[in-house]
């Protein structure tokens, strides 16, 4: 039995991932100028690599387990294609801390739909998972991300000095950490 999710914007929905969503994850993220900011996406990105998320994601949502993450598909509503994707992960009940991502095709970069489905993606965590603390990043260069989460009402807290391994493109990179409390949240 699959607890199938689906939250809506104005033009986009976010909902689970299927099999269906291969080959727009497999477009989306097989591009260096989208991978190089998501350490844990290599370069390329394969339809083998797109098989084993969604797989991992079918996985992810099943109800019988404690559901520990939250991992969406982008989907524009007209175009029925997804053009993106977001998570809710390292959900921690008691602290009522979560963090989680956002990658969106580069090819629809300068629409806003990055922030609509960020916004709604703090929505659902505070109204309907009870967190009260977002904790995200971005990679050092990465301004677009810095921009849309200042937007949002995110604060930077301060940096993982070479935190990651970028699998993308082999480097050691620093994260800048991000917060967002339930209390300074602007809808």
């Amino acid at each position: 039995m699959l607890d199938t999710m689906k939250l809506e914007t104005d033009r986009l929905i976010l909902r689970d991932w299927t099999e269906k969503d291969i080959d727009d994850l497999v477009e989306g993220l097989n591009n260096i100028e989208i991978s190089k900011w998501l350490v844990t996406v290599p370069y390329p990105y394969t339809r083998k690599n797109a098989e084993e998320f969604i797989g991992f994601c079918i996985t992810q949502s099943d109800v019988t387990k404690n559901r520990s993450s939250y991992e969406f598909a982008i989907e524009h509503k007209i175009e029925k294609k997804v053009v993106g994707g977001t998570a809710i992960n390292k959900i921690n009940a008691l602290h009522r801390t979560a963090g989680g991502g956002i990658w969106i095709n580069a090819n629809y970069h300068g629409c806003g739909y990055g922030t609509e489905a960020y916004r709604k993606r703090i929505e659902f965590a505070f109204t309907k998972l009870n967190i009260r603390r977002l904790e995200n990043g971005y990679l050092e260069g990465n301004q677009a991300s810095l921009v849309m989460q200042e937007n949002l009402g995110y604060v930077v807290e301060g940096k993982r000095r070479k935190g990651f391994f970028c699998m993308a493109d082999g480097q050691l990179k620093d994260e800048y950490i991000t917060s967002l409390l339930i209390d300074d949240w602007r809808m």
